[in-house]
């Protein structure tokens, strides 16, 4: 669905933010506008993923680890087709991961402690495929610019108020509107994308794992996992829940009120379809067609 429906959402992503700058002060405001985006997002492009690792408190993972979690990574990255990017591992019970970096050259991928200590080998390996599928498509990269133009317009919505050029235009009630309209019509455009991107990821992750049910059982999985375990440093930082695998935030009652991902049932299901007739695989019949994936027990630590 991909890449021309993306690219129609930031379009429009970027048409709400200069729309709101003109509300706020004509067409200088336009200008202003550009001007705070490009600033915005140079600043992110280069920065983005060592802050996104700060928050989360992120431990790079070298060589040799004990887990063989980098060897793993090392491995789908070639079958990618990908440089290897640095691997980090998160000290959180939650099982999840993500992916960040401003180009495949420049990525990360990190995984929480609870994801290896919940999940199998393969579908560890099949959550790691999803990731590095991201990063191929460059949805870093997208994810973190409209990020940032979401904070952005919400930032230039909140000092509405304090132009005169809006309540000229709008009036109070209007401006006070567009205070409240603007940042919610911006998170909903960013769910958009990120939405369209998760398809996308699970069906090329799926095809690096080289087995689509893996990363089925795994989606399941964290699913359950995130459901009932609290991401303490996700639910600091909401504005990063668009990049885990699975919807992190869970333990506020605003975390319900608009989601980043699909419908987990939907993409599990979409990922059935891609392997019809074929269920998840038993500890006996579990393909070896990825490098450092050992046979072993179906679930629990692999540490």
């Amino acid at each position: 669905m991909g890449y021309a429906k993306t690219a129609m959402l930031m379009a429009a992503m970027t048409a709400l933010f200069l729309g709101v700058g003109y509300l706020l002060a004509g067409t200088g405001g336009i200008a202003v506008a550009f001007a705070v985006a490009v600033a915005m997002n140079a600043f992110s492009w280069w920065n983005s993923d060592k802050m996104v690792l700060r928050m989360h408190n992120a431990q790079p993972i070298s060589a040799g680890d004990r887990r063989g979690l980098h060897d793993m990574v090392a491995d789908l990255a070639r079958n990618a087709g990908l440089p290897m990017p640095a691997v980090y591992l998160i000290d959180t019970p939650q099982p999840n991961a993500f992916a960040t970096g401003r180009n495949p050259a420049n990525a990360a991928v990190a995984v929480t402690a609870g994801l290896l200590q919940s999940l199998s080998r393969e579908e560890v390996a099949a959550v790691v495929a999803h990731e590095l599928a991201h990063i191929r498509n460059h949805d870093t990269a997208i994810m973190t610019v409209t990020a940032t133009f979401a904070g952005a317009i919400s930032m230039l919505a909140n000092f509405a108020l304090f132009f005169g050029g809006s309540r000229e235009r709008l009036g109070i009630v209007g401006t006070i509107a567009m205070m409240i309209l603007a940042p919610l019509a911006a998170a909903l455009v960013q769910m958009a994308i990120s939405r369209s991107r998760e398809y996308e990821a699970d069906r090329i992750g799926a095809e690096i794992c080289g087995n689509p049910m893996w990363l089925a059982s795994a989606l399941e999985r964290i699913q359950q996992g995130a459901a009932r375990i609290d991401n303490d440093a996700a639910e600091r930082h909401p504005a990063t829940a668009h990049m885990f695998i699975i919807n992190p935030l869970h333990a506020h009652g605003r975390d319900k009120l608009f989601s980043t991902h699909p419908a987990t049932e939907n993409r599990i299901a979409a990922l059935r379809q891609m392997a019809p007739g074929r269920k998840a695989p038993s500890p006996a019949a579990m393909s070896s067609t990825v490098p450092t994936v050992k046979r072993g027990k179906r679930h629990g630590p692999w540490s």
